[in-house]
């Protein structure tokens, strides 16, 4: 491992990491994005060629019935039984969350409130280039399925068989996902975005994916909604003289498996810092002066994944304020959370953990504002009202009220 001074250029280049993006990818993004817009089914069948080199036809854009029953039959058959435990801590967690409608009574008879009701159909992108990500299918499905979401849309990329990691369709079809499309990368993105003959539009596209994914997701946003712009994984380990050196050493060698991982340690030991060098191939080291110093630099990273293995991880929990998801204590690896504690392990990177959230159920609900006045209540509001319309140059906005003021059938 390198060590990163935190008065360096390269420092701030690893706290901007998400916010660089180069003019040739963008150009390249949008130019496939515009061909399925305007293509559909040709340009997806294209592209797939392309760049997965595989060619299909437009009927085989989705999976069968007997594909998916073909799948079960090149796993491991003892997968199905440790999946459906796996689904269910996943399923417990979720089934917790409680986001209540609620409605406000005032004296002057108005109403006020707020309701939720799921999206009606969302694309799950399910990432199969270096490793297929079976456990990104239950952790975008199963918060779907709970907050209520009618139609379930899942893409993936196909392999040289023509269909798609018979594991994936394992789980998809164990949680019941409607339609499964073989279909990856900017194209699967445009699909989902715009619609094609094949392959419906829908309101949302959630799931990781790499820098491609990520800015079509980026540049779909407002076609559609998405869930956050997923990148590279990343961990950041703060850790002292009293974290588990082997422990230490596994956790960032895990996270360096996933491709182009960032992965930073910050330490206050000195030792530990020397140590860990030249057991580590990959990622930075950060001497921090104290614990709190080293909170402050993780607030800066704004990490997907932040592990404290420090002796009173809870004291130092408090001072985080940006973090995908963040890992107490010697006995809880990233990988706990990636494949079976309960949230999902679908997180932001790239710094964007200062303004985007885990993925949760409330990424598949929408809020709707209730409004109902009385007579009453609107009257208690004319002057205000009037004042302001009157500054925004909106003279029929207060005719709206007037008129109901000035009528004498109330």
């Amino acid at each position: 491992m390198k060590e990163l001074k935190v008065t360096s250029k390269q420092f701030q280049d690893v706290c901007n990491r998400g916010f660089i993006v180069k003019k040739r990818l963008q150009n390249k993004v949008r130019t496939i994005l515009d061909n399925v817009r305007h293509d559909g089914d040709k340009a997806v069948i294209k592209y797939t060629k392309q760049f997965d080199n595989v060619k299909l036809s437009r009927k085989q854009l989705e999976v069968s019935e007997s594909e998916t029953s073909a799948a079960f039959h090149d796993i491991n058959c003892d997968f199905t039984n440790k999946l459906k435990s796996v689904i269910k801590s996943v399923t417990d967690f979720y089934e917790k969350k409680t986001l209540k409608d609620f409605k406000i009574k005032l004296e002057n008879g108005a109403c006020l409130g707020e309701y939720y009701m799921p999206i009606e159909k969302v694309g799950i992108y399910i990432p199969a280039g270096t490793a297929p990500l079976i456990s990104t299918v239950y952790m975008t499905v199963v918060p779907a399925k709970i907050a209520g979401v009618k139609e379930i849309i899942l893409v993936s990329p196909p392999n040289e068989y023509k269909t798609i990691n018979p594991y994936i369709l394992a789980v998809a079809n164990l949680l019941k996902v409607q339609k499964i499309y073989k279909v990856g990368g900017v194209q699967a993105i445009g699909a989902l975005a715009f619609g094609t003959q094949s392959i419906p539009k829908v309101d949302k596209i959630v799931g990781p994916g790499n820098e491609y994914v990520t800015e079509a997701k980026r540049q779909v946003y407002g076609f559609v909604d998405v869930d956050m712009v997923a990148g590279p994984s990343e961990v950041v380990i703060i850790a002292n003289q009293y974290t588990n050196t082997d422990f230490l050493i596994q956790d960032l060698k895990a996270q360096a498996e996933h491709h182009k991982a960032l992965v930073i340690l910050i330490t206050t030991s000195k030792k530990q810092a020397k140590c860990i060098k030249d057991k580590v191939k990959s990622g930075y080291i950060i001497r921090a002066k104290n614990l709190s110093y080293a909170a402050d630099l993780a607030n800066k990273l704004a990490p997907e994944h932040l592990q404290i293995m420090v002796k009173s991880p809870s004291r130092l929990l408090r001072k985080i304020k940006n973090a995908g998801a963040i890992f107490t204590g010697q006995y809880s690896p990233v990988a706990a959370g990636d494949y079976f504690a309960g949230p999902s392990h679908v997180l932001p990177t790239g710094g964007t953990a200062n303004f985007f959230s885990a993925l949760g159920v409330e990424d598949f609900l929408k809020r709707t504002h209730i409004i109902s006045y009385t007579k009453k209540a609107l009257e208690e509001y004319k002057e205000p009202l009037e004042s302001i319309a009157t500054i925004e140059g909106l003279q029929e906005h207060l005719a709206s009220v007037m008129i109901r003021l000035e009528d004498k059938k109330a």
